[in-house]
């Protein structure tokens, strides 16, 4: 193998080249075997290898000494070059510096014959322009406007220059001589400035903004220009506004609605924004007036929109929901005759009109309530932007009876007539009753109804007349809601009672007669059970559908009638021994179901008919005495013998003496 100098070129790798070189070496190598391998031929092939590395060493070496004493001689060389170029570099530089003070001394002279120049035409300038304003101010005074400057419309910037070079000159004549050419000039400046402000206003709407800059130039020198920067700004705003608003105007109301509270806001805080810069004495008035300029014709007519929109947008909502439960809205009627159901179905709790199956349906909707009161919600929000602060407390209470009337009358209302229809009456058997469902979504809904009245509402119309008509229209609708509610509970509350009473049917005469008296072994009765399992699903039902004091007063009802079911129940039956004390068992029992009512009334009242029913087993001599004792001794002796005169003995054992 050759060897060269591309051979230790990098990467290089000692072990690689030592296997090639003995790869290459015939013998050297793994090839043919151990038998081929010839340790001295690759001996003397390294040897062989070793000399020629150290001639091309050696080689290497002399051509480095050669490239480095020819790179010591270039080095030199080029400093001697930079040495010459420096000493140029300082010739240059002394011939520029007598350059720049030449250029010096020329420039001031320059400076100097200007100022001369100057000197002398400025006065001839002067001179000229007086003769010619004195030429214009010659026609007016003749009253004949012959220039073409004024009546070419193409020189317009030139007459502008004039007038109001004019005008200033007329001011400071005495008015008495020159009154009539001080009217002439300042009609003729008025002219011209308004021809300016309508030129820029055509040049905007041609979008000609290389137009806008010469008009506007010309008019800053002009009184009116402050009106050149309303009109720009108007132009703007009422281009923005017009493109935002006029194409959902009618096509999309909603959209027309959210678009014009977007840019009206946005607007009124970019005038708040404007008026920490100095835009004059005036800036808050010139600032509102530019903002009703563009936005009158679409306040003016802004909450009849609102209206309507949310008119048609509640009963499209409310639409959709009975759509969704595939029910017809029923008619509920009004007027002399729905008003003298109303008033015999309170004062007889009588089912008046048909009974209907709403199969476990409210007709109260979460969802739908929510929707109603988001689109409320922003209606009241785009109500108190929009409107006029007089109009504001009007605009927002004809907002609120529109949700009085989609909200409380279309959906609370009317679920509670169809769940007052849907009670049954209270002699069915194995009624379902949901009204109880409705109260509770009634109350979750009008909890979130009078939220948003007293943070949306409120706040608009708190020191306003309108406040009172607020408040009394929403106690209006609280009592008639709280009259068809108590009219539910009492109705539902009887069915209860109803299904009770047809348990306790079930009640034999033999449960406390016994025809053993020695082989009774139940602790109460089958119908007392049934009728406590079912008290204690009621009691929790109602507590899960009420809130607050209502659950106390609604449980507190119930118990009573539970205590006055139960009491007349007991009375319908002898008792032996053993019965007596099975009855006790079962008001025991009632009384352990009375204490899930945590009402003291009802727990008293059971107390009370436990000690009662202790009279149907006491001793006949021990009697008298137990009438007496606390919890029996402030009650009418006739109730107390009527309980006595229940007793199979009561004749036998002459135990009408006690209370004769």
């Amino acid at each position: 193998m050759a060897t060269t100098a591309q051979l230790f070129e990098e990467p290089f790798d000692a072990d690689e080249y030592i296997e090639r070189l003995a790869w290459r070496t015939p013998g050297g190598g793994s090839k043919g075997g151990a038998e081929a391998f010839d340790p001295k031929r690759l001996l003397d092939e390294f040897k062989c290898h070793i000399e020629e590395l150290k001639q091309l060493d050696e080689k290497i070496q002399r051509k480095v000494e050669k490239l480095e004493h020819q790179c010591h001689r270039e080095a030199k060389e080029f400093a001697h070059k930079v040495q010459d170029l420096q000493r140029s570099n300082q010739v240059a530089f002394q011939h520029f510096q007598e350059l720049d003070e030449h250029i010096s001394y020329v420039a001031t002279k320059v400076c100097h014959l200007g100022d001369q120049l100057e000197g002398v035409n400025t006065p001839r300038q002067r001179a000229v322009e007086a003769q010619r304003l004195m030429t214009y101010f010659n026609e007016f005074l003749d009253g004949d406007l012959r220039s073409d400057v004024f009546h070419n419309p193409e020189k317009i910037k030139e007459a502008a220059d004039i007038i109001q070079k004019l005008h200033l000159i007329a001011q400071e004549l005495p008015f008495d001589r020159f009154a009539d050419v001080k009217a002439k000039i300042a009609s003729k400046y008025h002219d011209l400035e308004r021809q300016l402000i309508q030129e820029f206003t055509a040049a905007q709407r041609r979008g000609e903004i290389g137009r806008m800059r010469e008009v506007a130039a010309v008019l800053l020198h002009f009184k009116g220009y402050a009106h050149c920067v309303d009109v720009y700004i108007k132009q703007c705003q009422e281009a923005h506004v017009r493109e935002k608003l006029d194409e959902t105007r009618h096509s999309d109301v909603e959209q027309y609605l959210k678009n014009l509270y977007d840019l009206y806001t946005r607007t009124t805080a970019l005038a708040t924004k404007l008026t920490e810069f100095n835009l004059g004495s005036d800036k808050h008035t010139f600032l509102s007036k530019l903002i009703k300029n563009i936005f009158s014709s679409y306040l003016e007519s802004y909450i009849n929109m609102e209206r309507d929109y949310l008119r048609s947008r509640g009963a499209m909502i409310l639409q959709r929901y009975y759509d969704s439960k595939n029910h017809q809205k029923r008619s509920i009627g009004s007027g002399s005759i729905q008003e003298l159901k109303e008033r015999i179905r309170q004062r007889t709790n009588l089912p008046l009109g048909p009974s209907i199956d709403t199969h476990g349906e409210t007709f109260l909707s979460p969802e739908l309530v929510v929707n109603l009161l988001q689109e409320t919600r922003h209606a009241f929000e785009r109500c108190h932007k929009l409107s006029d602060p007089p109009d504001l407390p009007k605009n927002a209470f004809s907002i609120f009876l529109l949700l009085v009337e989609h909200l409380c009358v279309e959906h609370i209302d009317y679920a509670l007539e169809i769940g007052l229809a849907a009670i049954p009456s209270s002699d069915a058997k194995n009624a379902n009753l949901y009204f109880l469902d409705v109260v509770q979504q009634a109350n979750s809904i009008f909890h979130l109804f009078d939220k948003q009245f007293n943070d949306q509402l409120m706040p608009l119309i708190s020191s306003s007349p309108k406040l009172a008509e607020c408040l009394h229209k929403k106690k209006e609708v609280i009592e008639q809601m709280e009259v068809k509610l108590d009219t539910g509970i009492d109705r539902t509350l009887n069915c209860m009672v109803g299904q009770m009473k047809h348990i306790l049917t079930e009640q034999k005469k033999t449960d406390f007669r016994p025809e053993d008296e020695n082989n009774v072994m139940i602790q109460y009765t089958t119908a007392c059970s049934k009728v406590c399992g079912y008290v204690s699903k009621q009691v929790e039902h109602v507590r899960k559908s009420m809130d607050g004091k209502n659950v106390d007063t609604v449980l507190a009802e119930l118990g009573v009638r539970f205590h006055r079911l139960i009491h007349e129940h007991l009375q319908q039956f002898s008792y032996s021994s053993m019965g007596g004390m099975l009855a006790i068992c079962d008001v025991a029992e009632y009384r352990r179901c009375a204490k899930d009512f945590r009402v003291p009334l009802v727990l008293q009242l059971f107390d009370t008919l436990h000690s009662l029913c202790n009279l149907l087993v006491v001793a006949p001599d021990n009697l008298k005495q137990v009438c007496s004792g606390e919890q029996l001794t402030n009650l009418d002796r006739n109730l107390l013998h009527a309980f006595v005169q229940l007793r199979v003995d009561y004749r036998s054992a002459r135990l009408g003496r006690h209370f004769s």
